[in-house]
């Protein structure tokens, strides 16, 4: 068995040898309709599961779209807290140098994160 595939090799080996013009035209007209089935099939009978590899949670673009919002809403509940207790100690007339320094720092902070 192991001969006869040999045998009809060589034979395929010397044909192409003989008929090289006849050789490239077949080889040409089967690489065109195997390419025009290729395109036919991905058209009109697409595989479902082209695309199964899912990229880690870390960079989704959902996660990445929530986590700021809900890091800046946290972040904005702690500046907006913060300048209560510096307003109850406004009202009381205890407010010093430094303190009227970390109102504009959170001030500032604010304006950041709201306009992000």
């Amino acid at each position: 068995m192991n001969t006869s595939f040999k045998q009809a090799g060589q034979k395929c080996l010397q044909w192409i040898v003989h008929h090289p013009k006849k050789f490239f035209a077949y080889s040409m007209i089967f690489l065109s309709v195997s390419f025009i089935g290729s395109l036919i099939q991905g058209i009109f009978f697409p595989l479902g599961t082209v695309f199964t590899i899912k990229p880690p949670v870390l960079y989704s673009k959902s996660q990445m779209a929530q986590s700021p919002t809900v890091n800046n809403e946290r972040e904005i509940k702690k500046i907006v807290e913060e300048l209560k207790v510096l307003k109850v100690k406004r009202d009381r007339k205890q407010l010093q140098k430094e303190d009227s320094l970390r109102i504009e720092y959170l001030f500032n902070q604010f304006q950041k994160l709201k306009t992000q």
